[in-house]
């Protein structure tokens, strides 16, 4: 017997799973979008096609050292000088990003982040510029079941590199046992997380508010 497919079962044909790679974790104005990747996801395939990846220049000398100091300046490969000597300004990768996720599916891994204290706030201001799928994270909380350090029952968020490691399999992004903090190639991991999740029927793109 076949039954109609609702709304929250049937998936987009591509979904652009976007990642930043900022100055701190307060977000926006204080703090800066430094790098951004995008990979084009195609669920029904499992294929995952790099789609953009692009370090944000600024004139560093403005900089206090709180912006200097950025952690992710010691934890990857990025450095001050590939933001003050970039190829792209910030506001020409903004725009290149506006360009191509307009209309389009997103997701990323921690939606509240990525979105809501940059994306959705000045300069950006890319509010309702695209349609919003599942959050890869919360989608990865109850399959990863990390133990809440604060003791509650409901499970901790896991970080990208222990839902990579708990959910794919054959290390489909390439990162060889270690994440590097840079934009694409956390998208990449991202986007393998939410296509196997998919084929085990635990990421719905368009899940049901509460689910």
């Amino acid at each position: 017997m076949f039954r109609t497919m609702s709304l929250d079962e049937i998936p987009p044909k591509e979904i652009y799973v976007l990642d930043t790679e900022t100055t701190g974790l307060e977000g926006a104005p204080k703090d800066l979008v430094l790098d951004v990747g995008i990979c084009r996801v195609r669920l029904e395939e499992g294929v995952v096609e790099d789609c953009y990846d692009s370090v944000l220049g600024y004139d560093v000398d403005d900089w206090d050292d709180y912006l200097r100091s950025a952690w992710i300046f010691g934890h990857s490969d990025l450095t001050l000088d590939d933001v003050a000597f970039a190829r792209k300004s910030a506001s020409q990768v903004m725009e290149e990003v506006r360009r191509i996720l307009k209309g389009k599916a997103v997701a990323t891994y921690n939606m509240e982040y990525d979105l809501g204290k940059f994306l959705y706030r000045e300069p950006w201001n890319m509010r309702g510029w695209f349609n919003e799928c599942t959050d890869i994270m919360k989608a990865a909380t109850p399959v990863c079941k990390v133990p809440n350090q604060y003791g509650y029952r409901d499970y901790q968020y896991p970080k990208l590199e222990v839902a990579y490691e708990r959910i794919t399999d054959g290390d489909p992004a390439g990162l060889h046992g270690k994440q590097d903090h840079r934009a694409l190639s956390d998208a990449r991991a991202a986007s393998w997380v939410m296509v196997q999740m998919y084929r085990d029927g635990t990421y719905k793109p368009y899940a049901s508010p509460g689910a």
